[in-house]
């Protein structure tokens, strides 16, 4: 049997899981775009820079891939994901109270 036809048989089986698993790929990739986007805006800055964009890609590739390794049960992968997502949503936070500080001190 065939990729193809091994991956068409077991989505018609379990559209569930075909679901949970482009839900994880899906994560993984929006997780794996925040190193390009650092990279691009690096290479405009002449140095690096963390954007604000890379943390919301961490946090959005982050979350739904908690969100797959929990319906996994995958519980090694669960501190790996979910610890760091306190610290992505702190950094954004961060970001804008720095922000808003520096608006009202002009």
């Amino acid at each position: 049997m065939g990729f193809m036809t091994h991956w068409y048989l077991a989505a018609a089986l379990h559209p569930y899981d075909t679901l949970w698993n482009a839900a994880g790929f899906l994560g993984q990739a929006i997780f794996g775009v925040r190193f390009l986007i650092q990279w691009l805006r690096s290479e405009q800055e002449g140095h690096s820079v963390i954007p604000i964009a890379f943390w919301y890609c961490s946090l959005a590739g982050g979350l739904i891939s908690f969100s797959y390794v929990i319906h996994q049960q995958a519980w090694p992968l669960i501190i790996g994901q979910g610890m760091p997502l306190p610290i992505y949503a702190r950094n954004i936070w961060m970001i804008y109270r720095d922000r808003e500080r520096k608006l009202a001190s002009h």
